[in-house]
């Protein structure tokens, strides 16, 4: 039976796989190791966070926009090599979750810096989202069961942080719009996970 993609990054993933799978066989040609590409990609966000944190906001969300690629690329390049170690996978997520603190952590270091206490909480709030959409799909994985549902995947935060900081005076709505949305996603997949968990 086909399984069809049912996050926005799954169809992202589907379009755009095979020009993704050329250019990691073609990194794997060249030697590149997956795990640099994942360390690379990370440095990336260190700088846009910088620059985020110092206000200038567009910049950051340009240099984001930059690594992206990164992102997928060392999974791509792994498959090439047929790499069947868990490692990589580990370290990727830890390091996306790492991206994720490092970009709203640089917007609450700009929002505390104007003393803008509600939108450093904002901030936070869509954090803590984040976190928990992408710890109720380990949590589950562990116990046997996939979990790919969810309004607010990972791509489409990306999407929405990047957008909203491009354009500044959506930064703010763009924030609120990640932090119900995340939650709303913890919401879908916790209701997912009790309803199929058990049975």
């Amino acid at each position: 039976m086909t399984v069809h993609p049912v996050t926005f990054q799954d169809r992202v993933r589907a379009v755009l796989g095979g020009a993704i799978a050329a250019i990691g066989r073609a990194l794997h040609r060249l030697h590149v190791h997956p795990d640099a590409i994942t360390g690379v990609g990370l440095l990336v966000v260190v700088g846009a966070a910088v620059l985020i944190g110092r206000g200038e906001i567009q910049w950051g969300a340009i240099v984001l926009i930059l690594g992206l690629p990164l992102d997928a690329l060392d999974g791509a390049v792994a498959r090439a090599g047929n790499r069947t170690g868990k490692f990589g996978g580990v370290l990727d997520s830890t390091f996306d979750r790492a991206a994720d603190a490092l970009i709203y952590g640089g917007l609450a270091y700009y929002f505390a810096g104007d003393g803008e206490r509600g939108n450093l909480v904002l901030a936070l709030a869509a954090l803590t989202g984040a976190f928990l959409v992408s710890y109720v799909r380990a949590r589950a994985g562990e116990a046997g069961l996939a979990v790919r549902v969810g309004l607010m995947d990972r791509l489409v935060r990306l999407v929405v942080i990047v957008f909203a900081l491009l354009v500044p005076v959506l930064l703010v709505p763009g924030l609120w719009l990640l932090a119900v949305g995340s939650w709303f996603t913890v919401a879908q997949r916790m209701w997912y996970v009790r309803r199929h968990i058990d049975g």
